[in-house]
């Protein structure tokens, strides 16, 4: 399968068209089997003691290792069959920046990890998970 950057920069679109996604106000960038995601921490993000909670920090790892693997494949849309997570650090403001990257493939299963840094570059989280191929095609009615 040829992937090229005209795949990267759909794949972009796709993500930044998602409705979850206007509400958190991410940023992207996808490679060859790589993404960055950018997400700046704002105050209605927080849980009741003031920190970000686990489900924003599974969102961020999950969106980098899943479009990290998904830089992979031009033909259908991926999902997400199991992500593990371990937080490190809590974050209460400032910035996250996770980095994912695909680490390898098996039959429909891709497998990638991304790791989340704050704004002073100390790592706050990681993740890893298996991602399978699915029978949706990327089509421009899914943003791509």
């Amino acid at each position: 399968m040829a992937v090229d950057e005209e795949h990267f920069r759909r794949l972009e679109r796709m993500y930044r068209s998602a409705p979850v996604n206007e509400y958190f106000k991410p940023t992207i960038s996808i490679g060859p089997g790589t993404a960055v995601v950018a997400l700046d921490v704002r105050r209605d993000f927080s849980h009741a003691a003031g920190g970000v909670p686990g489900a924003v920090y599974f969102k961020h790892l999950d969106d980098a290792s899943f479009f990290a693997a998904a830089s992979l494949v031009d033909d259908a849309f991926i999902l997400t069959a199991t992500f593990t997570v371990t937080l490190s650090k809590p974050v209460r403001d400032g910035s996250m920046r996770a980095e994912g990257r695909a680490t390898g493939s098996e039959g429909r299963r891709l497998f990638a990890e991304a790791v989340i840094y704050d704004g002073a570059g100390v790592e706050i989280a990681r993740g890893n998970g298996v991602f399978v191929r699915s029978k949706i095609q990327l089509t421009p009615e899914l943003g791509y």
